[in-house]
């Protein structure tokens, strides 16, 4: 016990001589002493911060982090023909190359910032000792070089997290950091060479409004690259820099003039530009020439469905989708993307303005008789996470709850015009988005299995819903394909004949279907399987899935690709249950592929900011129906569009049968026609199109809500514009037939009378009668919440 405590007596004595320097005692002459005895509590002062000693000083960077700095880089999604199209970020950088970077940004930095920058290795004490005498006149003036700005920057010396104890004392704290940044920038120096310096400086910097980065800024306010900046941008850019809001040039461009000319002021002092020049950029106006659509900073259905595809996969590797500046290459093709995004705003501000129209200032939510639907608002905003969130808030009061959702407050709603600023209350805003009409598209190469194109709204700004992937509807006439390729797999073939009648089908016991055509006649004729498609009679599909069996129908529908829940029923052959736009262009590629089913693919590689590859991604290709019947298929739907009567007839008003090219299809559309639909095939793309109200009970009236109207445009005007350009992946062409030999009967004889009874323009709906259900309400609250504000927005 006297041994142990010898020895912690011998080390508290060597602790206390250590602190106290007492050991330097033996030092005889007084001023040698006091000055070993300063320089060493530096040492002390310098260890100690490097070792965050007893938690006092915080985060000190290591040489380690010098030798290899981590800056949060973007990461950046390309389209298969390196288009940028969207960014994952913290801080919106993409990092350049010293040689980038034009002449004009550094010598306005240098002359701005640090005159002396290449006298200096890290810390200029002539500048430092100005800064003070300038500080103790009351006249403060910064003194940081530009290797101190770095290392305060990159490695965030400042920020909260980074701080020790001692750091949250005024005066102590600011010597701390300013210690830091001092030790770190002579670390830097001694490591990289000036211009390596500059570089890292102009790749680090903040420029305002989240973007980082020269580059990120150079495009955002000029649409430049960096190398590209001439004199009056770069002194914006750098006047900038001494506060990223007071002299933003988007909000303050007065100050922001100001100060650019304080930065050529500057230039001119030191010797960067003569007077002359000097004094000619100074009388020009501030100019700048901001990018539309920035894929860096706007958001996109796209790059959401990117996004719910790689995080999983980035998190199970360790990367930061934010941070590491990922590459992610995908299979979209920036051409026909554009003329997707094209079709669908031209046809979509079309149709909204016959859609209001044709309502003018009466309500749209109707029930099957057509009557209004009394307190149709009041009933839907119950649903709502806005009338939850109240609800809570007011502690249940619904007195409160409703003077909240009837009080009016500022708000900028979707128009196709741009955003309009209104006074609207929540009530308001569920009216008003109730009426906008909002669509999905994706365009599929069924060969390879990627997606080519992808729209999942009118306007992700308003409307953050996807409808492609997220929001599933009834398929009306676009799931009739399933029933007609189990007809095929059964002893059918598109010659088979059927007679159009009336049909009553008994099922579970004693629950009844009696399903009418469309047009609400029958023509008491017999017709070939492949014209009953082609004029999408629903009497005949009917018979044909009591014949082979309803639930045969379902188990074709989810081997092709159908994930979502079908109901075993018969209506289930004219599209009762709801599916997504993604579930059926996958389902309807295989007919296309031979009989191939894939999972589509929309990322197709993923690469580190070195270059190195990540993961890469490939189709895998299922085998679910025979060659033979793919193509007969593809037969029997290339009828809506050849056959008297063909649904899809309204293609040959629009410039896509050039060369020879040969396209199949299928329109689809809902009872009361909520839902409209197109299924569109051609060689080398598979389109699957839903255009719809947020609420069932909101629709058009009569024939103008047909999916050959509706939906079936979309498609028409994007294949036309792909097929004008070859750049678009898109071409002509012919569907190729299986090498196996059709066995099956498919060459009919034409006929024509048995179309008597059909209108002029074919028609297409689900009309499940007894089965159908109430659902007048029903709608997605996600895609509505996009819509209705809450305070504040």
């Amino acid at each position: 016990m006297s041994l142990l405590l010898k020895i912690l007596h011998r080390i508290f004595s060597l602790l206390k001589a250590l602190f106290t320097l007492s050991y330097l005692d033996v030092i005889r002459n007084k001023f040698l002493r006091w000055t070993t005895k300063f320089f060493m509590l530096i040492v002390y002062y310098v260890v100690a911060l490097h070792i965050n000693f007893l938690w006092l000083f915080g985060y000190m960077p290591k040489l380690s982090d010098v030798r290899n700095p981590q800056v949060a880089i973007a990461t950046e999604i390309y389209t298969e023909d390196s288009v940028l199209i969207g960014k994952f970020y913290n801080e919106n950088r993409t990092p350049v190359k010293y040689s980038e970077i034009s002449k004009n940004a550094v010598d306005a930095l240098i002359a701005t910032e640090d005159v002396r920058f290449y006298k200096h290795h890290g810390l200029d004490l002539f500048a430092l000792a100005g800064g003070v005498y300038s500080t103790s006149k009351g006249d403060e003036r910064g003194a940081s070089t530009i290797t101190q700005q770095l290392a305060k920057n990159m490695y965030n010396i400042r920020k909260r997290k980074n701080q020790g104890l001692l750091q949250h004392v005024r005066i102590v704290g600011t010597l701390i950091s300013k210690t830091k940044e001092w030790i770190t920038s002579i670390k830097l120096e001694l490591f990289y060479s000036k211009e390596e310096i500059l570089e890292m400086y102009f790749n680090t910097v903040d420029f305002g409004n989240n973007w980082f980065g020269i580059k990120v800024a150079s495009q955002n306010y000029f649409s430049k690259q960096p190398s590209e900046l001439n004199l009056q941008e770069s002194a914006t850019l750098i006047g900038l820099l001494k506060a990223t809001s007071s002299y933003n040039p988007l909000t303050n461009k007065k100050r922001s003039l100001k100060r650019r000319n304080v930065v050529l002021s500057q230039m001119e002092k030191y010797g960067y530009i003569s007077e002359q020049v000097a004094d000619s950029v100074s009388s020009l106006p501030l100019t700048l020439n901001r990018a539309k659509n920035n894929p860096g900073t706007k958001d996109s259905y796209l790059k959401q469905m990117v996004f719910r595809i790689v995080s999983q996969e980035c998190d199970a590797k360790g990367l930061n989708l934010f941070e590491d500046g990922l590459k992610i290459y995908t299979t979209i093709n920036s051409h026909l993307q554009k003329y997707a995004e094209e079709a669908v705003f031209d046809h979509m501000k079309k149709i909204q303005k016959q859609f209001d129209e044709q309502w003018g200032s009466s309500a749209p939510w109707r029930d099957d008789r057509g009557n209004e639907l009394k307190n149709f608002a009041e009933t839907a905003i119950v649903y709502t996470p806005v009338y939850e969130r109240l609800m809570r808030l007011y502690d249940g009061n619904k007195d409160s709850v409703t003077a909240a959702l009837n009080k009016k407050r500022p708000m900028k709603v979707f128009t196709y015009s741009g955003g309009k600023d209104t006074m609207f209350s929540y009530m308001d805003s569920l009216k008003y988005y109730a009426r906008i009409l909002n669509t999905g598209m994706m365009s599929l190469n069924p060969l390879t299995g990627e997606i080519k194109a992808y729209v999942g709204g009118i306007n992700h700004d308003y409307f953050k819903f996807d409808h492609v992937s997220q929001s599933k509807r009834q398929a009306g006439s676009t799931f009739k394909p399933f029933a007609y390729l189990a007809a095929l797999e059964d002893t059918f073939s598109p010659c088979s004949r059927m007679n159009d009648v009336p049909v009553r089908i008994v099922y579970d016991g004693d629950k009844v279907w009696e399903p009418r055509n469309s047009t609400g006649n029958y023509t008491y004729t017999s017709k070939t399987l492949r014209r009953a498609l082609a004029q999408s009679v629903n009497s005949i599909t009917a018979q044909l899935t009591e014949d082979v069996g309803w639930e045969t129908v379902v188990e074709c529908a989810h081997r092709l690709g159908i994930k979502s829940p079908l109901d075993t029923v018969p209506s289930i052959c004219l599209g009762s249950s709801d599916v997504n736009v993604y579930e059926m262009v996958c389902a309807y590629a295989a007919f296309a592929n031979g009989g191939k089913k894939t999972e589509p693919i929309l990322v197709k590689s993923i690469y580190n900011h070195d270059g190195s590859l990540v993961e890469e991604y490939s189709p895998v290709f299922t085998q679910v129906i025979s060659e033979e019947n793919a193509w007969l298929m593809l037969y029997m739907l290339q009828g809506t569009i050849q056959e008297p009567g063909g649904t899809s007839q309204a293609l040959w008003g629009y410039n896509v049968f050039g060369n020879g090219n040969e396209i199949a299809g299928k329109t689809g559309t809902t009872s009361n026609y909520s839902d409209a639909w197109y299924m569109g095939i051609t060689h080398d793309l598979v389109t699957g199109v839903w255009v719809g109200a947020p609420f069932r009970s909101v629709h058009f009236r009569g024939s103008a809500g047909q999916g050959s109207r509706l939906a079936l445009p979309i498609f028409a005007k994007m294949l036309e514009k792909a097929y004008k350009d070859k750049k678009s992946g898109v071409t002509t062409g012919k569907f190729v037939k299986p090498k196996t030999r059709i066995k099956k009967e498919y060459f009919c004889d034409m006929e024509d009378y048995d179309i008597a009874g059909l209108d002029s323009l074919a028609v297409d709906s689900l009309l499940t009668d007894s089965l159908n259900l109430n659902r007048h309400y029903e709608f997605h609250a996600d895609s509505l919440n996009d819509s209705i504000q809450y305070p504040g927005d």
